[in-house]
């Protein structure tokens, strides 16, 4: 993992004189995963998924070519044979993210879960590193829950999520099905770009922090 962090954090150094970026390593993230599931992509659409301008798409596509993960035609950009590769690790570590409605456990009108895979992650306490990992990229708060016995718990403790609200636990399991013991990050917020950067910024942070050796 060290490794694929350096290759983001290369991704993200500022070159020469040029100005200050306006994405960071989540974006970076969040544009590779995009590019494994799309052949083409397209400047216009980098913005829209990305939330920043045309010169930083610009600016980002320049560096990922740098680092060899992409290169451009006319129809679009597209990942090279490393930065499929690229993607896939983290595909293998993160393999699913869903939003899920408001609930008793959420304050935020949007909230993205992401799945992270127990055979990755070592002992990651009791969620509170996460929830600062969150709010670093704007959101209102973050849980960090375990799948267990076919329900969710907090980490720390043994108690059951979604008590009350059975259809939550079971719209997750469907859209991430998890397997015993994986790791589910949700991250609130009022904004859904702000719930879905802040969940890929804490997953990766988890998974740089808490990575089995």
């Amino acid at each position: 993992m060290h490794q694929q962090i350096k290759l983001l954090q290369k991704v993200i150094t500022k070159k020469g004189n040029s100005k200050s970026l306006t994405f960071s390593t989540p974006h970076v993230l969040k544009s590779i995963l995009l590019l494994s599931s799309q052949q083409y992509v397209s400047r216009a659409s980098f913005c829209q998924e990305l939330k920043i301008g045309e010169g930083a798409v610009r600016t980002l596509i320049s560096h990922l070519k740098e680092a060899g993960l992409v290169e451009s035609i006319k129809a679009g950009t597209f990942l090279t044979k490393k930065g499929k590769r690229f993607a896939e690790y983290f595909r293998e570590i993160m393999p699913s993210q869903t939003f899920l409605k408001k609930c008793c456990l959420t304050n935020g009108k949007h909230n993205s879960a992401i799945l992270l895979k127990s055979a990755f992650i070592d002992d990651i306490g009791n969620g509170m590193q996460q929830r600062d990992y969150a709010i670093i990229y704007g959101a209102s708060d973050s849980l960090t829950l375990i799948y267990r016995k076919g329900e969710f718990v907090f980490c720390g403790d043994k108690v059951v999520c979604f008590p009350d609200e059975p259809e939550i636990r079971d719209d997750l399991i469907q859209a991430l099905e998890p397997e015993e013991e994986d790791i589910v990050i949700i991250t609130s917020s009022d904004d859904k770009f702000v719930a879905d950067i802040s969940s890929i910024n804490t997953a990766l942070l988890t998974i740089g922090a808490h990575e089995k050796h």
